[in-house]
């Protein structure tokens, strides 16, 4: 049986380039503010710590505050 990845949310492998789909859905969370990211969207994130985010501002603010 097939399963809709609709309003699902997606698990990713984080690379420095890019990223690759682990488990099929529309979107990530985002590590720093817990809002949805669409997949098509999604622009930022941390390779080392495998963590999404919805915004520079956001990645910025995360990464600042882990140093």
């Amino acid at each position: 049986m097939l399963m809709s990845s609709e309003n699902r949310t997606a698990t990713l492998f984080y690379q420095p380039n890019g990223f690759r789909v682990l488990s099929p859905g529309t979107h990530v969370l985002c590590a720093a503010s817990g809002e949805p990211v669409p997949l098509e969207a999604l622009r930022y994130w941390c390779a080392d710590r495998q963590e999404a985010y919805a915004s520079a501002e956001l990645a910025t603010r995360r990464l600042l505050a882990a140093a």
